[in-house]
């Protein structure tokens, strides 16, 4: 971590903090010889799924000074892009905002697909099944800050159910991906394998049990008045406040502003789903969290749509059907299902030299992509999510940032959490769903 500081620039009631040494913090805070005193939050794992520490100055019960520090859970993910192939990152990629890892990889190989020039070109059921994956990891991202933050204010009841239904959630992600999370499943072309031949039925059962089931957690809370009062005004940003900090997702939302990039920058088709923006008029911690409510129940309806689609394109193409393109995977299956036939093996080691170069260099180069640059945006369950590519007609990115809307929120503790109680700083920062993987990358 870096050097971090703190000093008094002349005025008693100035508290600057960088995130300093404790015996830094300490010793300023002796000097200034006022009643406040200075908390060291953390680092700690809070509703933001990750490690974050907050220095705070507290003048009995109330915040007047809020700075995060970041920086422990720095990965290198960024960099480490630079040296893997193009079809390699997506499996880094998903790990940065790991509670919504189907959105970066989705951003990020929207990206590599225009710098492709094949985004016109994108199959029906590849959109759809990118469209689902995304929809049911929204949920679950849902599910995670909801029950994070209801565990946070000791209602254990909404985090068991949240947990009960985000593990439902994560069974049918594993029936179609083969993993809970970090999937790699969305990449550069489609996606990495097509449904199951039962995935509609996995689909319409998982509907079922979401529409009877994601209600629970609104009849715990919505109608509580202990509930209500612990978020009602807390964390408070109105519209302008908002737009100066970059803010999006839900938190902009909250605002009564139906800004979501599925509607007013749509991509993979959203044009063609039926969905509302789920808005609130109280720009505070309340409407965040009904606007998260409702936002899994309009996810569950586009999931609904999304069987139709993939019904109605059963057998067609999943992904760019481009040999340049296709991954090693897509080779024939022994009958048990383990491992690639003995025919195709045959073919390829001792029948074809060619088949067998062209087999090896596609392990080991991957594909080469134009030389250009990309930004792609879309609405992860946090906000806008972006992605910058840069190609130099390689094999393997030059540069890949991820723009996580959770570095944007972080910006915005001071604001939420000043002038409030201390029990309400965890309040006001669970509503603003920041994964700190995202964060530090």
């Amino acid at each position: 971590m870096t050097d971090m500081h703190m000093e008094n620039l002349g005025n008693p009631d100035e508290f600057v903090a960088g995130g300093a040494d404790w015996e830094d913090i300490v010793t300023a805070a002796r000097q200034r010889a006022d009643d406040t005193i200075v908390v060291n939050m953390g680092p700690q794992h809070p509703s933001t799924h990750g490690v974050l520490r907050l220095v705070l100055e507290l003048d009995g019960e109330t915040v007047i000074g809020a700075r995060p520090a970041i920086g422990f859970l720095h990965s290198g993910i960024e960099k480490t892009t630079e040296f893997r192939s193009w079809t390699q990152a997506c499996v880094l990629l998903t790990r940065t905002s790991y509670v919504a890892g189907m959105h970066n990889e989705a951003v990020y190989s929207l990206a590599v697909d225009k710098l492709l020039g094949i985004t016109a070109e994108m199959p029906a059921r590849a959109n759809a099944l990118r469209v689902l994956m995304m929809e049911v990891n929204r949920i679950a991202s849902h599910l995670t800050a909801v029950g994070a933050c209801g565990l946070e204010l000791g209602a254990t009841s909404v985090q068991e159910v949240c947990l009960r239904e985000r593990e439902r959630v994560l069974e049918f992600t594993e029936a179609v991906t083969g993993l809970r999370m970090n999937n790699a499943y969305i990449r550069p072309g489609g996606v990495a394998v097509d449904l199951p031949v039962n995935g509609v039925d996995l689909i319409r059962e998982l509907v079922k049990q979401l529409r009877k089931n994601l209600p629970e957690v609104g009849q715990f809370t919505l109608e509580n008045p202990i509930f209500k009062a612990r978020l009602q005004g807390v964390g408070y940003m109105d519209l302008t406040q908002c737009m100066s900090l970059g803010m999006s997702g839900p938190v902009l939302r909250a605002t009564g502003y139906p800004w979501d990039l599925r509607k007013t920058q749509p991509y993979c088709d959203y044009e063609t789903y039926d969905f509302d923006v789920c808005t609130a008029d109280t720009c505070d911690s309340y409407g965040r969290w009904v606007i998260r409510l409702n936002e899994m129940e309009e996810s569950v309806k586009i999931i609904e749509q999304c069987a139709v689609k993939l019904e109605a394109t059963a057998g067609q193409p999943y992904r760019i059907e481009d040999a340049r393109l296709a991954a090693t995977s897509d080779l024939s299956v022994a009958a048990d299902g383990q491992g690639n036939s003995l025919a195709h093996v045959k073919h390829i080691m001792g029948d074809s030299m060619e088949g067998l170069i062209h087999h090896f260099k596609r392990n080991t180069q991957g594909f080469t992509v134009p030389p250009g640059q990309v930004y792609q945006t879309i609405e992860s369950p946090s906000g806008e999510l972006g992605c910058h590519v840069v190609s130099d007609g390689g094999a393997r990115p030059y540069r890949v940032h991820m723009r996580d809307p959770g570095f944007n929120a972080l910006q915005a503790v001071p604001m939420v959490c000043e002038g409030g109680m201390l029990s309400d700083a965890v309040v006001a920062l669970g509503s603003l769903d920041t994964v700190m993987g995202g964060v530090d990358r």
